[in-house]
């Protein structure tokens, strides 16, 4: 690639990684935020749970309302916009203070998230674009890796409010490197409200969408719960928590290198792969903790298999979208996303304060053996059919 491909595609990555880091950020600080506001671990949750409500309400309505705006100016304010509140959350000194400025960087996640994969694979030559979904992923996977583990690391030698501060400082300088590398992107603005009900009736989006709110609530029982599942029924200390969670991360960028490589010749058998592997490693995870190397396992290939699923139904969202609805077709993709993360984080909390968090994985994984139904026989028979009809899909971009 040349510079002109490769710089825009490494400032979306960033940002990937920056707004993941921040989204990700309460579930490794979860007990430090807790303790400071003398609320319940599973109250500290509902700033999980808020956020994704919030992300999930306003993606859709929120585009509709942007969907003549300039790509990348609408890039450029939704990261202005993120940076203004993680300043706030840094210095929230109340439990509502804190949950308010989540809700204002829940604003700036619709917006980044209904664009920044369709960006990423516009801004590379078309037989990139399976690298472009892969550079988002790892973005993602790094964020695990390095961002939550260093979110945590500073949380706990300086206070959990430098993390966010931290990010406001990281997410002006993307701010600044979009300014000068990343291109015009002019927006078809196109789209209406009046053509809603046909994208909903799109067999293969419709499927996706259903499968994806089931699928993240299953993984989310689990996740959202993780540090407390790894201090409780693992007993793990604080530096091995972290270690666990840049392995979850690590193995992530791994299951991104496989979806570039294998998924065009596997393409169903990849799909559901990714599935059929967090729903086992969901039902592991108790089970794995009884030794250190064995939850460490599972937390690898959790990492794995969570990651092939995000790229894989993301470019299959992207596939069976019309050219000029991408970008509505992935807020509803985060959307539907984030009410799954507010079901998962709601359920988890649930059986937290119920049978206890050594269940979490159990829930969650009843959730994700019900995706697995729902791909097997809707999501992969529509594409067949509609690929049948029209001829082979390739990956459309407006």
């Amino acid at each position: 690639m040349s510079p002109r491909q490769w710089l825009p595609l490494i400032s979306i990555a960033i940002c990937v990684f920056i707004v993941n880091m921040s989204e990700f950020m309460p579930i490794g600080l979860l007990t430090d935020i807790a303790a400071d506001f003398e609320v319940s671990e599973s109250s500290a949750g509902l700033l999980i749970s808020i956020y994704a409500w919030a992300v999930a309400i306003l993606s859709l309505p929120i585009m509709l309302v942007l969907r003549k705006m300039e790509f990348r100016r609408m890039l450029l304010m939704c990261i202005a916009l993120f940076a203004f509140f993680q300043i706030l959350s840094g210095l929230s000194n109340s439990y509502m203070m804190l949950m308010v400025s989540r809700i204002g960087v829940a604003v700036a996640h619709s917006i980044f998230w209904s664009i920044a994969t369709p960006l990423a694979v516009r801004v590379v030559a078309p037989e990139l674009q399976k690298l472009a979904l892969s550079t988002v992923a790892t973005g993602t996977s790094i964020a695990m890796i390095a961002g939550l583990p260093l979110g945590r690391i500073i949380g706990l030698a300086l206070g959990w409010r430098m993390t966010f501060v931290v990010i406001a400082v990281v997410s002006i300088l993307a701010l600044v490197m979009l300014i000068a590398v990343f291109p015009r992107v002019e927006n078809p603005g196109t789209f209406t409200l009046k053509r809603l009900p046909g994208l909903l009736s799109n067999r293969v989006l419709l499927g996706i969408y259903v499968m994806l709110a089931i699928y993240v609530t299953g993984y989310y029982t689990g996740y959202s719960y993780i540090e407390p599942f790894l201090y409780q029924v693992a007993g793990l200390s604080d530096s091995m928590v972290t270690i666990a969670l840049t392995v979850f991360g690590l193995a992530g960028i791994l299951g991104s290198i496989l979806f570039t490589r294998f998924y065009d010749a596997t393409r169903f058998r990849f799909m559901l792969m990714g599935l059929a592997g967090s729903a086992v490693c969901l039902l592991l995870l108790n089970p794995s903790a009884v030794t250190l190397v064995t939850v460490m396992a599972v937390c690898a290939l959790w990492g794995l298999f969570a990651t092939s699923f995000n790229v894989t139904f993301q470019n299959e969202t992207l596939r069976a979208s019309p050219s000029d609805a991408t970008a509505i077709s992935m807020s509803l993709f985060s959307g539907i996303f984030n009410v799954g993360i507010a079901m998962g984080s709601i359920i988890g909390g649930v059986v937290t304060d119920g049978p206890g968090v050594g269940d979490i994985g159990y829930v969650g994984a009843v959730f994700v053996i019900v995706a697995i139904a729902i791909v097997a026989s809707f999501v992969i028979p529509s594409i067949r059919r509609r690929e049948s009809s029209e001829g082979s899909g390739t990956l459309r971009t407006s």
